[in-house]
């Protein structure tokens, strides 16, 4: 089942039992799958992946500007629509797995120091779209490089 098809059914079931909120965070899903469809890199499970991620990502920081606004109402709303977009992305490593990971690229493009941590990342980017943060893989690549 792609990615559209299931999205339309968990919003025909979060119609049925009546649930607002997620239906609400179903229907932002959808638009961006409707966008990438006619988008001219079309819809692939890739582009959705990252697109997800995006409205993840912008969902968390507006929760956090909410915070600091003292508006934990609008905070909580943000997150529990970032919390329901990212039931659809790729379970993300954890930083043990991530560490392991970005060893193997490490050792694979024979990178020595931290002034070749361009060949790291595009080759990280890569392999673990979807699956980590690019900032979280930078950080442990400068460690790792630096070491």
């Amino acid at each position: 089942m792609g990615i559209e098809e299931k999205i339309n059914a968990d919003i025909k079931a979060a119609m049925l039992a009546k649930e607002s909120k997620k239906l609400e965070a179903l229907r932002a899903i959808k638009s961006v799958v409707l966008l990438l469809k006619t988008s001219p890199e079309g819809l692939t499970e890739e582009s959705a992946i990252k697109s997800l991620q995006k409205e993840v990502k912008k969902r968390q920081e507006s929760a956090d500007i909410y915070k600091q606004q003292n508006r934990p109402d609008l905070a909580e709303a943000e997150l529990y629509q970032a919390e329901i977009i990212s039931q659809y992305l790729p379970k993300a490593l954890s930083p043990e797995e991530l560490e392991a990971e970005v060893k193997t690229i490490i050792a694979e493009t024979g990178a020595k120091t931290a002034a070749e941590i361009g060949k790291v990342m595009g080759a990280a980017t890569k392999k673990l779209a979807g699956k980590a943060d690019n900032k979280a893989i930078s950080e442990i690549a400068r460690k790792l490089l630096s070491a």
